[in-house]
């Protein structure tokens, strides 16, 4: 099982050389030429083996999880164990339930992407190096993914970042790209420290980076400690998956091209802070204060930026801002205990936005332009964008039976009952199906002594309760356990739920109704995409339309009447009233009836205002003086020493003519004072 994990990783891995070092001569072979023209995807050398490594990488994730759906359970190996003085670090793979899904998943979306680059990336000089950073970064997700370490873990994590950086900026001659990739790597870097910080506290405080050994130790830290380790993973997840306030950095990168938006937008980089915290789950679980900041900045990051998504012009722009409000939709689940419907609701939305970022890039390619502005009336000419997308849609605003819609409703009947019973979250079974991983180690596993000295075992329901009486971080029943909120928390992230599903409703039914509906807005032929991208985008919408019902053999994955139903009439009320203002006057952005509010929601809220005049400026100022104070000091002093001894040189040297009658002069005129003084002072 291992060893299948292992190909899986190291198969895209090794693609990305070969194709860099082969793809081209390959191309030669098989009678195509460089760059890949429009019709002759099959003769490519690159996309071959990229497409090909990416397959097999499927096959082989796809085994994995069927072989963890057959039989439940972690397994674990160990490649080799570097002795680092202290704390060892193992780097191995461990493969469960969660791995197997979202590995799964990955490869996935993924083999999409690359098929569907192919052609959107029809003549594109660099599109070697293109293929190569994104079978890298997919195995670097893979490795995030299956890592039993968290170093090993936090390698693949970095090695993300750096191809984010390199695919963002491919075309780096246009320097809006360049600029969205800077950005991108130094917004997230700056969470990353925390992240690593957080990683070395726990290493510490466990004496292993083994993710096992972590888990199973973390009860016995000291309460500081793990809520200081999990506070620092925070700035990381904010980082990796554009949460408040590190969420700047995801619109500008919709500069790059639209399947990478599809790839490292939607269904892997910023997944991959949510996977960290369900895969660290016991860790937050006894940080209370981590799940509350973890649940305040989901609801401002939802309700932000689906109100920015209400108004942007740009339609990749508007799938970006619905990233980081379904990011936060996840956030809101994991904060309020739900982690199964958290990582259900990462998968689902995996699917669908991978498709919508895909579909979208259907009706760029046609039309020419990301406007919203340019387009209308394209049902007519590309039917299979148009249902494609549409499912896309439906699912993210959880219209039943989309996907969505299963995952959404999990969510929010798990924040539901935790907001009407004060904070606590519902029973979580401590075994569940297959589509689970290593829970937290319960209480009766744990002698008293091992226990640290601010932790006490209380009464017969046996919960792990704070010395100073504060709210209970974990508590367990005979065959369950649960977390608490504050209750002030778990009612905000509740109505920031429900205010999100109709703000949802309201931007989708936006894009959907200027897209694809009205007159035409543009001089350019309606026609459908190249196949390659609308098969690819056709194959996508059958998982974004179905997959929901995979989650009704578990009990908390399956809908709830009442959070149901609700959802749905705000849904429709969001929709509904996208709809009756653009039904007013079909060439006219429905956006415009927001009034002065619009500016404000387009710039969502001003936040890179802020930080442009709070940091950007004040660092730039910073630097001048640095600059200036380096030139006219530092360097001075340094300038300034070598002219000096330069000009004690040249005093020293004027005796030093080379002229022998100057020497000899200077020799006798010494013998001759020498004697007139030893005469007279004789």
């Amino acid at each position: 099982m291992i060893w299948l994990a292992s190909l899986a990783v190291l198969a895209p891995f090794a693609a990305a050389f070969a194709g860099m070092l082969l793809g081209p001569r390959l191309t030669r072979l098989l009678g195509g030429t460089n760059p890949v023209r429009e019709g002759s995807p099959l003769r490519s050398g690159p996309a071959l083996i990229a497409c090909v490594s990416m397959a097999a990488s499927l096959v082989l994730a796809a085994i994995v999880a069927f072989t963890v759906w057959r039989d439940p359970g972690p397994r674990t190996g160990v490649l080799t164990v570097i002795d680092t003085g202290s704390v060892p670090i193992r780097v191995g793979l461990q493969v469960d339930g969660l791995s197997a899904v979202v590995a799964l998943m990955v490869c996935c979306v993924a083999l999409a992407v690359q098929v569907y680059s192919v052609a959107y990336m029809d003549g594109d000089r660099r599109y070697s190096s293109y293929a190569a950073f994104i079978s890298v970064f997919t195995s670097a997700m893979l490795l995030v993914v299956f890592a039993g370490d968290l170093l090993v873990l936090y390698a693949g994590w970095e090695v993300m970042g750096v191809c984010s950086y390199f695919l963002i900026g491919h075309h780096w001659e246009d320097r809006a790209n360049s600029r969205a990739a800077v950005k991108a790597f130094l917004v997230t870097r700056l969470g990353d420290v925390g992240f690593l910080i957080g990683i070395l506290v726990l290493g510490a405080a466990a004496g292993s980076f083994s993710l096992d050994v972590v888990l199973a130790k973390a009860a016995t830290m000291p309460h500081t400690t793990v809520t200081a380790a999990a506070l620092l993973l925070l700035a990381g997840v904010a980082g990796k998956s554009a949460q408040f306030p590190l969420h700047t950095w995801l619109p500008d990168a919709m500069a790059g091209p639209t399947p990478i938006s599809a790839l490292i937008h939607a269904a892997t980089m910023v997944a991959a802070g949510v996977y960290v915290v369900a895969r660290l789950y016991p860790v937050f679980y006894l940080a209370p204060a981590a799940l509350t900041v973890l649940g305040a900045v989901a609801v401002i990051s939802m309700v932000g930026s689906a109100l920015a998504a209400l108004a942007q012009d740009d339609l990749k722009r508007v799938l970006a801002y619905s990233t980081i409000s379904q990011l936060g939709v996840m956030a809101a689940g994991l904060a309020v205990g739900a982690d199964t419907a958290a990582i259900f609701h990462l998968l689902t939305h995996g699917a669908f936005k991978a498709l919508l970022f895909l579909s979208a890039g259907c009706v760029i390619v046609v039309a020419g332009s990301n406007m919203l502005a340019h387009y209308g009336g394209l049902r007519r000419g590309m039917p299979i964008t148009f249902w494609s997308m549409t499912v896309g849609l439906a699912a993210l605003v959880g219209v039943p039976p989309f996907s969505g819609w299963f995952s959404k409703d999990s969510v929010i009947e798990a924040a539901q009952h935790s907001a009407l019973h004060g904070g606590e979250s519902a029973g979580i079974p401590v075994t569940r199906g297959w589509f689970s991983y290593e829970p937290l180690q319960q209480p009766d596993s744990i002698s008293a002594s091992a226990l640290p000295h601010d932790w006490i075992r209380l009464g017969t329901h046996q919960s792990l309760d704070r010395v100073e009486g504060q709210a209970t971080a974990v508590g367990y029943g005979p065959n369950f356990y649960h977390v608490d909120l504050p209750a002030g928390v778990a009612w905000l992230v509740y109505l920031g739920l429900l205010l999100t599903v109709a703000l949802t409703a309201a931007y989708a039914a936006r894009a959907w109704l200027m897209t694809f509906f009205g007159e035409p807005r543009g001089s350019y032929e309606i026609r459908e995409a190249p196949k390659t991208m609308s098969w690819t985008v056709a194959v996508l919408a059958v998982p974004a339309a179905i997959l929901g019902f995979f989650g009704l053999g578990a009990d908390e994955l399956r809908p709830h009447v009442g959070s149901a139903i609700l959802a749905l009439v705000l849904a429709a009320a969001g929709a509904g009233a996208a709809f009756l203002v653009w039904n007013r006057d079909p060439a006219r952005d429905p956006a415009l009836a927001l009034g002065r509010l619009r500016p404000v929601f387009a710039r969502a809220f001003y936040v890179d205002e802020l930080y442009e005049a709070l940091v950007v400026r004040p660092l730039w100022a910073l630097a001048r003086h640095v600059v200036i104070f380096d030139a006219r000091r530092v360097d001075a002093a340094v300038v300034g020493s070598g002219r000096g001894a330069r000009r004690l040189g040249g005093l020293l040297r004027r005796p030093q003519n080379g002229n022998p009658q100057t020497y000899l002069t200077g020799l006798l005129a010494g013998v001759v004072v020498i004697v007139a003084g030893v005469v007279i002072f004789r």
